[in-house]
């Protein structure tokens, strides 16, 4: 089945949080513009004032980002959410009002996400489903959301070692670091306890198979975003995309994920073995 239109009384509700990068903001907000359905979609715009880098104010700004995010799904019933780093393909916004109606009442279906990884497409779907959870560009339902909590202690007591390897990509990734790294006060985030809760419930999420998102904040300008070529792809132009798949974890799409970040992880290496051999032969070019 392919979903062709999405009456506009249905269409869910975007949400925009942006920051203190006015040039990121303008291209996501242009991108946005330009897609099919931006003019019959309702627009919340969630700015902070700027601040200054200290715990208080990363606290304040993660609380701000899950009650903005709560309030308009539990009026609406789902919700679109989006960073000012943004730029998405003009059929974005069919894609997910499309997938939120395709998968309203599949209990499997938690999350969906308008970000894929650069990834081989042959011998895939339209769409995937599997484990991990992108907020580059997302979407759920109240439902499902109401189950949001950022409680470290209980998800650290609920997961075995077993969980933990899994949640990680059968080792392919750290995200648990990240569960730890909140437990530290290292970093303060929501994402990875939504993931932690999708992982729980054995939810899945939804993915195009060819990304409708490009994250343009990985040009040193994102709070947690160095600079990082190798997450981009070029956008789908596909207005019609089939949302038939099967709904258990699709795992020629998951493999694929987990070379990649393998992939990533041999190129890191090599980098700073390259930057290490660099340093030694200027050693000795000054001796």
């Amino acid at each position: 089945m392919t979903k062709e239109n999405t009456p506009a009384s249905n269409l869910a509700p975007i949400v925009l949080f942006a920051y203190n990068r006015p040039d990121h903001t303008k291209q996501t907000i242009e991108a946005l513009q330009k897609n099919e359905l931006a003019s019959e979609s309702e627009l919340f715009i969630y700015s902070d004032e700027a601040k200054n880098d200290d715990v208080r104010n990363s606290v304040d700004e993660v609380r701000e980002y899950i009650d903005g995010v709560t309030s308009i799904v539990n009026e609406y019933g789902k919700i679109i959410v989006l960073e000012d780093d943004l730029v998405t393909s003009p059929y974005f916004l069919k894609f997910m009002n499309d997938g939120l109606e395709f998968y309203e009442n599949e209990e499997k279906v938690w999350h969906i996400s308008g970000w894929n990884y650069p990834i081989e497409t042959d011998g895939l779907d339209d769409v995937f489903l599997y484990r991990l959870m992108n907020c580059w560009g997302w979407a759920t339902w109240a439902n499902r959301w109401q189950h949001f909590e950022k409680d470290i202690d209980k998800t650290m007591s609920e997961f075995t070692k077993s969980d933990i390897d899994r949640f990680n990509l059968d080792g392919a990734e750290n995200f648990w670091g990240q569960v730890v790294s909140n437990k530290e006060k290292k970093i303060n985030t929501w994402a990875i306890f939504w993931y932690a809760i999708i992982f729980k419930q054995n939810g899945l999420c939804l993915n195009p198979t060819q990304t409708l998102v490009e994250n343009v904040g990985h040009d040193g300008s994102g709070v947690h975003c160095g600079e990082n070529e190798s997450y981009k792809s070029n956008l789908s132009t596909n207005k019609h995309i089939s949302f038939e798949c099967d709904t258990i974890e699709n795992r020629v799409a998951l493999n694929r994920i987990q070379h990649f970040y393998q992939s990533q992880k041999k190129s890191f290496t090599t980098r700073v073995i390259n930057k290490l051999a660099r340093i030694t032969i200027g050693k000795n070019i000054i001796k």
